[in-house]
């Protein structure tokens, strides 16, 4: 079956944000530290419109797993920031303007229905209401065989990983502590992992964990 796969950065004290998240902060202060590894990176600023970048393992990484992906799972706070009616949403259409990173179907976790948006280059938004499961199950429908990639934020990944359904987590570990903000795993229940990966590099680890299923 196809894999669905968490991947996401963390500080070292377990935030994936800092506090004090706004519009125009959507990461909180200091929760951009979490991601200067990963912009610096030749596969990153390919995806994203942009020349040059680091070459090496990180790289290399990030890269294997952007080709890996067939579709994408994200909550609504990933996809604009907002809550409530869309048409009270002032970034209703989302970060990533006309041409997405992604270049697959996206499939957004939301309470209030919303027609099917197109973008550029095979990137599309479909907004599931009906629940994680469906979401999964359309994501795996179009993933074509390719993993689907859990896109967070981190209620959407504690909700994923407390109901059994996710197969890894690709956890890049940055040295910084944020003191306070979003943390990954409030509020999960005991959990069993294997550790399946570890990569080091000079401002990141990568670990990776598969559950331990009920045997």
């Amino acid at each position: 079956m196809t894999q669905l796969i968490l991947d996401i950065s963390m500080s070292l004290d377990g935030y994936v944000a800092g506090p004090n998240q706004t519009l125009e902060e959507p990461l909180g202060a200091g929760g951009m530290d979490l991601h200067e590894w990963v912009i610096k990176l030749a596969a990153w600023r390919e995806r994203h419109g942009l020349e040059g970048g680091e070459h090496g393992p990180d790289s290399d990484l990030v890269a294997e797993g952007i080709a890996a992906t067939g579709a994408v799972v994200m909550g609504r706070r990933m996809f604009s920031g907002g809550s409530g009616p869309w048409e009270d949403d002032p970034n209703a259409d989302g970060w990533w303007g006309d041409d997405p990173p992604f270049r697959a179907p996206v499939f957004v976790l939301t309470h209030h229905p919303r027609e099917t948006v197109e973008k550029q280059r095979g990137t599309s938004f479909t907004f599931v209401t009906d629940g994680i499961e469906s979401a999964l199950e359309q994501a795996r429908a179009a993933a074509g065989g390719k993993a689907v990639s859990l896109g967070g934020g981190a209620d959407v990944a504690r909700q994923y990983l407390a109901a059994g359904l996710l197969d890894e987590l690709r956890i890049h570990v940055v040295p910084v502590l944020l003191g306070g903000g979003v943390r990954l795993f409030d509020g999960v229940g005991p959990q069993q992992l294997e550790v399946t990966r570890v990569l080091e590099s000079s401002g990141v680890t990568h670990l990776r964990y598969s559950p331990i299923r009920d045997r």
